[in-house]
């Protein structure tokens, strides 16, 4: 029996004790196993250690949530990319396409320049992006992938149909760049 009466004043006397009353015997039980650990001594450098971790995880989570942008945001600049190249507005599309771009069609590599001219070529009557998708690569880097209906002609040929579609974008001098862009016309299944 003493040797119980000293295990509860011990018990008493740790910063734990306004927790052992409140909540009942369970914690107090959790107490006393924490107290053979002797874990007490440290129980405040050692509680401060992980709270402080768990805020930081918790305010990186966060900050990390804040900045990758969400579908609708990425579409958005996708559909800007497309409505900049069929109007020919070559100033619009290079605020949303790094000048470091590049590209892999069918016909072979692109980059800034090419896609200017190539631009230039196109006579787009329509485009229609479809089944949207974006994963986050990083806090600053996403890869898309869609569906595109194009309607129009390349060079005075029809060059209509559905691509499936794909681009990389990288936050770049304060906004989502497209730094990388492919799409492959979909063919007819074979019957």
């Amino acid at each position: 029996m003493p040797d119980r009466f000293v295990e509860n004043r011990r018990l008493r006397q740790t910063p734990y004790n306004h927790v052992s009353r409140r909540l009942g015997p369970n914690v107090l039980t959790l107490s006393v196993s924490l107290s053979s650990l002797e874990l007490q001594p440290e129980s405040k450098g050692f509680m401060k250690k992980y709270m402080t971790y768990a805020v930081t995880a918790f305010f990186a989570t966060i900050a990390i949530s804040l900045a990758a942008p969400d579908k609708d945001t990425m579409m958005a600049k996708e559909k800007a990319a497309w409505q900049a190249f069929k109007d020919k507005k070559s100033d619009d599309f290079k605020k949303v396409v790094h000048a470091d771009f590049r590209g892999v069609y069918a016909e072979g590599i692109s980059d800034m320049q090419k896609e200017l001219d190539d631009m230039k070529k196109w006579d787009m009557k329509s485009f229609t992006i479809s089944d949207y998708n974006i994963v986050s690569v990083g806090a600053d880097t996403i890869m898309s992938t869609y569906k595109v209906v194009v309607e129009g002609t390349y060079d005075g040929k029809d060059a209509s149909g559905t691509f499936n579609a794909g681009s990389a974008w990288k936050m770049a001098k304060g906004g989502w760049q497209a730094i990388f862009h492919t799409n492959v016309k979909e063919e007819k299944a074979a019957q």
